[in-house]
């Protein structure tokens, strides 16, 4: 499907420590403009600060397990992809999808997603939402502007990562998920977005003006992870789009531009 944008919206963007009208204001007007030009999104919405608090308050009520952690961790996406829903009124499709391997056949301009089952993150639904529409491409959207080997924000000798191999991310998130585990994408995202051949861009999402460069093909900051040989395909691209007599048959729901954003494997205490 053509001008299909698959996002992952970080939670923690959503509600940092209470709803950021502000951001969502912005962000509503952005996908809106994009969507005037024919483009049409999914968006799948993480539980972030919210889910990790109430997940946290689970902990100290009563003795829990992963699966319990997750589940209220999988509420907190639900309620606040029904909050994204709502915002964009009837562009979206009236129903959020939870269910990531049901597909919709939503004539609407947008369907926002949240998480499913217990056992990973709402990367997962991303990654299957995109394999079930056909997207090739998934722009998952967090609260950092570049990858590093090492969290910036604590040890001063991270180093920047302009691009990734998946099997080179899997080294830095691992390969198992626990119940609020704070990652760029998630340990069981990752092996399958790897295994089905897709690319992951991973950017800030607070920095519109950024995400508005990677909606039309312009060079922006954030993580290419995908399988060797995308970067090479990537500068073709870029160089041919450059050239007014070169047409480009490209699909922009398959298009990636280079950039850098952090990666860490970090759980929240």
């Amino acid at each position: 499907m053509d001008n299909l944008f698959v996002l992952s919206l970080g939670g923690s963007l959503i509600n940092p420590g209470e709803v950021d009208v502000v951001f969502l204001k912005k962000f509503k007007a952005l996908i809106e403009a994009e969507v005037k030009k024919g483009d049409r999104f999914i968006i799948v919405t993480g539980g972030g600060k919210l889910c990790r608090d109430y997940q946290k308050a689970l902990s100290k009520l009563r003795e829990t397990d992963k699966t319990d952690l997750d589940w209220v961790g999988l509420h907190t996406t639900r309620f606040n992809a029904q909050l994204i829903r709502l915002m964009f009124g009837k562009l979206a499709h009236p129903k959020i999808t939870e269910n990531p391997s049901k597909k919709y056949n939503f004539k609407e301009k947008i369907l926002v997603g949240a998480g499913w089952e217990p056992g990973w993150s709402s990367d997962y639904d991303t990654v299957e939402l995109a394999k079930v529409y056909g997207a090739k491409t998934i722009i998952n959207l967090f609260d950092q502007d570049y990858a590093y080997t090492k969290d910036p924000r604590k040890f001063k000798d991270a180093k920047k990562i302009e691009s990734m191999s998946w099997k080179d991310f899997q080294k830095i998130v691992g390969h198992k998920w626990d119940p609020g585990l704070h990652v760029p994408f998630d340990p069981i995202a990752s092996k399958i977005a790897a295994k089905a051949g897709l690319k992951v861009i991973i950017a800030n999402g607070k920095n519109l003006p950024n995400l508005k460069n990677i909606f039309n093909y312009k060079k922006f900051k954030g993580t290419v992870i995908s399988w060797p040989g995308t970067r090479l395909r990537i500068l073709l691209s870029q160089y041919t789009a450059s050239r007014r007599d070169i047409v480009v048959h490209q699909p922009r729901s398959n298009y990636l531009a280079p950039g850098v954003c952090w990666s860490q494997k970090h759980k929240s205490k």
